[in-house]
């Protein structure tokens, strides 16, 4: 797995909670909670592709396409 990966999901991660702690304290919950499924998603997104070339790549192993 490329380290690159995982530090992009940790960035991710501490900006989507710094960002929504500062919401949160100037009384907006409701986009702090936006924020936070903003990054959620974005991280699934980034783990569907991973997890798409991870199956091309065992097609190619396995020659099964």
């Amino acid at each position: 797995m490329e380290i690159e990966v995982i530090f992009k999901i940790a960035a991710i991660g501490i900006i989507a909670a710094i960002v929504n702690s500062l919401l949160k304290k100037s009384g907006k919950e409701e986009i702090a909670t936006a924020v936070s499924i903003a990054a959620i998603i974005i991280v699934v997104f980034m783990l569907v592709d991973m997890i798409s070339d991870l199956f091309v790549d065992l097609r190619t192993v396995f020659k099964l396409y």
